[in-house]
C-alpha cells in the first residue's frame, strides 16, 4: 500500500545564503532547501514520515491518521502524499471546524477529518488517546502529532549525507554546524544522531521553552542509545507560538534573497542574525541552515 511513497526519496538541495551581515562577520551559511522538495509534500514534514510510513507498511496498514491544527503543515504533506501515492488518511484536528486554506487543502486532497475540541486535543498525550481512534479505525496506522519520536528523527538524519554530498559544489571542505527552527524538536534530534556528537546543532524554539522540547529530544536520543550528543536550544519564540512582531515581518520582508514564514525559518534566521552579530560566532564559520519548509501555512497569516 505504502510501497509507491516509501520509493519517492527527494534531494534537497544546498544553496549559499547571500547576506550582508553575514559577510561582515566573515561567516558563510549554506541554505538546505528542504522547501523546495515538492510543491505540496514539502519541507521537514515529508522526511519525519518516512519510517512511521514503513511501519504502517509492516503492519499491514491501509492508511494513516495523525493530528494537527487548522494550518498544520504535518497534516497538508500527509493529506497530500496520501492523494498521490493511493493511501487513505484521517485527520484529527485541534479546535472546532472552520475552513482554513490548509482545512480547504485537506479536504482537497480526501482526508477525512475529526474536530476534538480544544479540551479533546489536549488529551492527545493520554496513554489510552488512540484506542477509540483505532478501534473506529482499525486498518489505519497512528502517527503521533508532527510525525514526532524517534522515527520521525530517523527519516531526518539524511540531511547530513546530502548536505556532504553537496559540499564540494559549494567549494567547502567541511562545516561546523547546524542551525534550524525547531517545532517538536524532532528533526534536531535527527541531526543530533546523525552528527553523533561530532558537530554541534543549533534548535532555535518556535515555542517557549516549556512547551516541551527539550525533553522530548532528550527522550528521542535517549532512545537511540547516543551517549554524548551535541547541541543547543535557544528560544526564539519572541514570546509564544505563532507570536508574530512588528520586527519580526520587518526582517522577513526585508530578506529578499530567501523565502520565509514567521512561525519557523523567519525567527530561526532573524536570530542567527542577532547572534552573528554578537559574536557567537568565529570569522571563517559555516553553518547549515536548515528551511523546513512551511511556507504554505502562511496563507493563515495574510
Amino acid at each position: 500500500m505504502f510501497l509507491p511513497a516509501l520509493d519517492w526519496q527527494p534531494e534537497p538541495r544546498l544553496e549559499p545564503l547571500h547576506l550582508d551581515w553575514l559577510a561582515r562577520a566573515n561567516v558563510e551559511v549554506a541554505v538546505l532547501r528542504l522547501d523546495q522538495i515538492d510543491s505540496l509534500v514539502s519541507g521537514n514534514k515529508w522526511f519525519k514520515l518516512l519510517d512511521h510510513l514503513r511501519a504502517a507498511q509492516e503492519a499491514g496498514a491501509e492508511g494513516v491518521m495523525s493530528l494537527g491544527g487548522a494550518y498544520s503543515n504535518h497534516l497538508h504533506a500527509l493529506a497530500a502524499a496520501g492523494e498521490r501515492f493511493g493511501f487513505a488518511t484521517v485527520g484529527l484536528l485541534r479546535g472546532h471546524p472552520q475552513d482554513t486554506p490548509t482545512v480547504l487543502d485537506l479536504k482537497v486532497f480526501g482526508m477525512t477529518l475529526h474536530w476534538l475540541g480544544y479540551e479533546g486535543y489536549r488529551r492527545r498525550h493520554d496513554p489510552d488517546f488512540w484506542a477509540p481512534w483505532q478501534a473506529q479505525y482499525p486498518r489505519l496506522w497512528p502517527i503521533p502529532e508532527g510525525g514526532s519520536g524517534l522515527p520521525g528523527a530517523k527519516g531526518c538524519m539524511t540531511w547530513a549525507t546530502s548536505v556532504s554530498a553537496q559540499l564540494k559544489g559549494l567549494g567547502w571542505d567541511d562545516y561546523h554546524g547546524w542551525w534550524l527552527p525547531c517545532g517538536t524538536g524532532t528533526s534536531l534530534a535527527g541531526l543530533v544522531l546523525a552528527e553523533a556528537g561530532k558537530r554541534p546543532v543549533y534548535g532555535v524554539l518556535a515555542v517557549p521553552e516549556d512547551h516541551g522540547v527539550k525533553p522530548q529530544v532528550e527522550k528521542i536520543v535517549e532512545a537511540a542509545g547516543l551517549a554524548d550528543p551535541l547541541y543547543e536550544l535557544l528560544d526564539g519564540s519572541r514570546g509564544g507560538f505563532a507570536r508574530v512582531d512588528a520586527d519580526l515581518i520587518a526582517f522577513i520582508e526585508t530578506t529578499h534573497v530567501i523565502e520565509l514564514e514567521p512561525l519557523y525559518t523567519g525567527k530561526a534566521l532573524m536570530l542567527l542574525k542577532a547572534r552573528v552579530e554578537a559574536g557567537m560566532f568565529a570569522p571563517g564559520t559555516r553553518l547549515i541552515f536548515v528551511h523546513t519548509g512551511g511556507l504554505q501555512g502562511r496563507r493563515g497569516l495574510a
